[in-house]
Parts: C-alpha cells; structure tokens; sequence
C-alpha cells in the first residue's frame, strides 16, 4: 500500500442501510436487530470502519439508511440517478460502493446493471452479520468491494457484487442462504473472480450484452408495475386477477421447473395475454433456463431464459418502459 494518502484511488460510497451500515445492540445480536439496531449513514460507516483508509480515499455520498426489504423500484431510479450524477460531475473517481441490504441487494444490482451506463466499476457490498457483532464480516467484505471498485481491471465488467472475498456478476448472482457468510453464489456459472490477500483476481467474464443506455431512467421515472406469482400445486387464477386489479402491465410466472404453472393459473394468465399483459415464464427452482417451447411462443408468452422470478421482474419492468411487444420483450431476456 502506498504511504501518500494522495496517491490512493477515490471511491464513492453510498449508503443504502442494511446490515453493513447497522450497529447491533450486542456482541451475540445476530437476529434482532434489523428492529433493534443503529442504522448509520455511509459517512458513519467510513468512521466505523478505518482500516479502510489505507485502502482508497473513501468519498461519502448521501443516500438513504433503510433497510433492505424496503428498497422499492423508484429506490432504484434515485440510485441511479445519483450515481450517474456522481460519476458526470467527477470524471477522477475511480469507482463506487453501494452499502446494501441483502434481503434485496441482487435486484439493486441487476437494476443498476441494466441502467447504468459507465465503464468504471460500481460495486454492491452487504454483510450477513452486523457490524460490531462477533465474527462480523462487515468491514471485511467492504473492504474487499473497495479493493475491487479501485482495481483498474473491474472497468467495463457492469455492476458487481462482492462478498465473503467473491466477485460476482450482477445477473447471475443470487441469495441462498438466510444466515450463513457464504450466503450469494453465481449458479452453475460460479464467481467472476476473487479477491485475494495479494490482489484482486479476475477468472472470467460474462458473455452477455449490457444494455449501455437503451434503459435509462432519471430521480423521477415511474416504472410500470410487474408482479411475480408464486406456483405451488393446484393454484387459480386468484392472484393473477388480484393483480391485474391493481393495474399490473407484466406478470412473471415463478412456475415448475422446467417453466409452467397449473391449468387453472395458466388458463387467467392466458386471459391477461390477451388483454396485452406481458407474460414471463420463469421457474422456482432457482437454476436452468426456461426456453422458449412452442406453447410459450403460440400464446406470445415471454421465456424468462435462466433469470430468477426477481430479477426477470427487474428486467420486465424496465423493458415494458421501452416496448409491450413480445418478441421484443423475449429478445431482452435472451441479450440482457
């Protein structure tokens, strides 16, 4: 590490709260403290976290302290918006820090994906442990999303996240876990690298398309609603009608593997088609692609390829900003 501050990369840091920018009210308070906890601001969270010093210039940035479940999708219009303002008004930064929950920090991440259009990193961080707890890995894995936000080879490779010493790409990493350190991977694709004591280690790079500005949003874009409906056996079209009640314009079907939902669902869903309701077959399972089977296509239903129900939601959203045309839609799914 250099010994002239003045020579270190500067990072933006921004805050969204979660359990990375919360002080628990005890050593053991694994639990509670969502409800019981400090949420501190990311200026807080660099005071907290000097070690961090010798790393990067640490350059706060106002956001908001919340927890994660209640990141909404105009949260992450505003996140964009300030990131993208971040990065106009100081083309010196080398990167940014995203401080994040993580009940919802995969579909921040794929959001910011999809509507930033930067090629310096911007890195999602979040902790399983809150700060000050035994075993906290909190400034552990802040540490490691700094590392990787200054290294000059995270350019281009779209928004990251990093955890327990992994880099992951946006898209494909996912929560498996409720608990545990090791609670996000990356499917059958594994990590886009690592972040190791010597350096930060690149293995491979995603081969899918980044959308570079064709969904841009601003402070104040008012996405479409896009619900995900859960399959279990002998489901109605109860919710899909609940839905469409409330003035949802896309519907992702979370189906059986390998993408279908019951009869009776499938049979309202078919009703919602026709109305000009945008549909995506996805499945539960949480890994394999949904293809797109001819039934899909003869009904002019949506493949929601190897995406998450969540983040096909994301994608959804942003795509029904742009087009209500299926095939559009599917080409989205099969790039992005």
């Amino acid at each position: 590490m250099t010994s002239d501050a003045s020579l270190l990369p500067r990072i933006a840091v921004i805050g969204c709260g979660g359990t990375i920018s919360t002080l628990s009210s005890g050593p053991f308070d694994y639990l509670d403290y969502p409800e019981s906890g400090t949420k501190l601001s990311a200026e807080e969270v660099i005071a907290h976290m000097p070690q961090l010093g010798v790393l990067a210039r640490l350059e706060p940035l106002p956001f908001r302290e919340i927890g994660s479940s209640k990141m909404a999708p105009q949260d992450w219009c505003e996140l964009t918006a300030t990131i993208t303002q971040a990065l106009a008004e100081d083309p010196e930064l080398a990167g940014v820090v995203v401080l994040h929950g993580t009940a919802t920090l995969e579909e921040t991440a794929y959001f910011l994906d999809l509507t930033l259009d930067t090629d310096r990193p911007v890195v999602v961080v979040g902790a399983q442990r809150p700060l000050h707890t035994v075993g906290s890995d909190a400034i552990a894995n802040a540490a490691a999303a700094v590392r990787v936000a200054a290294a000059a080879q995270s350019r281009g490779r779209g928004v990251l996240v990093v955890l327990n010493d992994e880099i992951h790409a946006a898209r494909d990493v996912t929560k498996g876990s409720t608990y545990r350190v090791h609670a996000f991977a990356s499917g059958v694709y594994g990590p886009l690298g690592v972040v190791d004591a010597d350096r930060v280690v690149f293995m491979r790079r995603s081969e899918r398309r980044r959308p570079r500005g064709l969904f841009a949003v601003s402070a104040d874009t008012a996405l479409p609603r896009v619900d995900v409906l859960y399959a279990c056996a002998g489901v109605d079209g109860t919710f899909v009608r609940a839905s469409l009640a409330a003035g949802a314009r896309g519907l992702v079907s979370a189906g059986f593997a390998p993408g279908m939902t019951a009869p009776r669902e499938r049979e309202a869903l078919n009703v919602a088609a026709r109305q000009g309701v945008a549909i995506v077959q996805c499945s539960r399972v949480g890994a394999g692609r949904v293809a797109r089977r001819q039934v899909l296509r003869r009904d002019g239903w949506i493949a929601g390829d190897d995406l998450t129900p969540q983040k096909a939601r994301v994608l959804l959203m942003l795509g029904l900003t742009k087009t209500s045309d299926p095939e559009t839609l599917q080409r989205y799914f099969e790039d992005y």
